[in-house]
């Protein structure tokens, strides 16, 4: 298989592990949700980069890039420093990226309420969205 088919591959079953885990109820599995929208979420951006030849098939993109700068911070976001690429729609996409990760370790190891995993949620479908039509610019399709 290519990079862009295990690509894909990983997201159709971090999506169906998304959708189990709403349908048994997001109180009940939030965990879940946090871990395969935080690893869903770097699969889809590994993916459009890919697409777009800006990273290399093989390259690893980690969810810890994406802590949100601090207000005022001296230097430059980690993400940035490593994703030293432009690519269509990248502040929108990071800033997703960040508002996934802030929300992540509290829905995997905290006791979250049903309004911040709704949010971490509704980050990842804007997020999917994006970058699901961004891919089809490039003639790819994905779930």
């Amino acid at each position: 298989m290519t990079s862009k088919e295990i690509h894909k591959e990983h997201i159709r079953e971090h999506m169906q592990e998304i959708e189990d885990a709403i349908a048994i109820g997001i109180e009940r599995r939030p965990a879940t949700i946090g871990l395969h929208v935080s690893a869903c979420s770097i699969e889809l951006l590994e993916l459009y980069l890919h697409t777009m030849g800006k990273i290399t098939a093989g390259s690893m993109i980690k969810h810890e890039w994406f802590k949100a700068p601090k207000p005022g911070q001296k230097i430059e976001p980690l993400a940035d420093r490593k994703l030293r690429v432009f690519f269509p729609a990248k502040d929108e996409i990071l800033d997703l990226m960040y508002s996934i990760e802030d929300e992540r370790n509290k829905t995997i190891y905290g006791k979250p309420s049903n309004v911040s995993v709704g949010a971490l949620l509704a980050a990842f479908q804007k997020l999917h969205k994006i970058i699901k039509e961004r891919l089809h610019e490039w003639g790819e399709e994905i779930e």
